[in-house]
């Protein structure tokens, strides 16, 4: 089985080679951490948090996240870019760096349990080393690094702010059904 079969959003990414390496930054993390990419689709999005929530593993899991990212981004930035003719928008940079923002964290947890990358470094920083490694340019480590509040680095460009907006609107749509008030969590 092939990474674009779990994430067809690959498809729409019309640079050929960021869309390989995109690709590449996913079959290195899945084989680095012995997952299969048909197991691929069922890693649980945040162990940790999805039990302290009663969301079942099955029921957020990395990919179906990334996805989700990955559609609210398009649809941000699009909606943007139909909008306003400047700042022109580069739709590739937010379809990969969508789909690569979460790639590290096949490192971060084992199962449920935290690994020492996750403990030590946690998946934004670590992921700015898998997007290096899979040729991924700067400006892709860049959104992997300032898509979270996890770190202190904002995002610098309008793509990398789209992400980080969808990311955090993926997030709140699992755990909403979860708790009665966002601000629970």
């Amino acid at each position: 089985m092939r990474i674009d079969t779990v994430l067809p959003e690959l498809d729409t990414i019309a640079d050929e080679t960021l869309r390989t390496n995109v690709s590449a930054a996913w079959t290195l993390a899945a084989e680095e951490n012995d997952i299969d990419v048909a197991e691929l689709a069922s890693v649980p999005w945040l162990p940790p948090e999805q039990k302290e929530l009663g969301i079942a593993p099955e029921e957020a899991t990395l990919v179906g996240h990334v996805r989700d990212v990955t559609a609210c981004a398009v649809g941000l930035a699009e909606s943007i870019s139909e909008r306003r003719s400047e700042p022109e928008l580069d739709i590739d940079t937010v379809v990969a760096g969508a789909l690569v923002h979460d790639v590290s964290k096949l490192y971060e947890y084992d199962g449920v349990e935290k690994t020492e990358i996750g403990t030590l470094l946690g998946h934004p920083y670590f992921g700015v080393a898998v997007t290096a490694r899979a040729d991924l340019p700067a400006e892709l480590s860049h959104i992997v690094l300032s898509h979270t509040h996890r770190t202190t680095v904002e995002p610098a460009t309008l793509e990398a702010e789209i992400v980080r907006r969808a990311d955090e609107v993926a997030a709140a749509a699992i755990r909403a059904p979860a708790v009665s008030d966002l601000r629970e969590t």
